[in-house]
């Protein structure tokens, strides 16, 4: 989940906007997040279907 859509429980405000020290903590977190950390869960299950599709086409290429 990316941080542009949460609300902080401090002060009520966006967390993308920084307002309070969690704010700021909570979005420093987020953005050190690894490169998949954005990705939706459909998202990730449809490259993990692709993956595995092309990993079946160049087993059925070689045999």
């Amino acid at each position: 989940m990316t941080y542009d859509r949460l609300v902080c429980a401090n002060c009520a405000a966006p967390v993308a906007e920084g307002r309070c020290p969690v704010c700021r903590a909570n979005r420093e977190r987020l953005q050190q997040d690894g490169p998949f950390a954005g990705l939706s869960p459909a998202a990730l299950l449809a490259l993990l279907v692709v993956l595995v599709a092309a990993v079946a086409l160049l087993a059925a290429q070689t045999a």
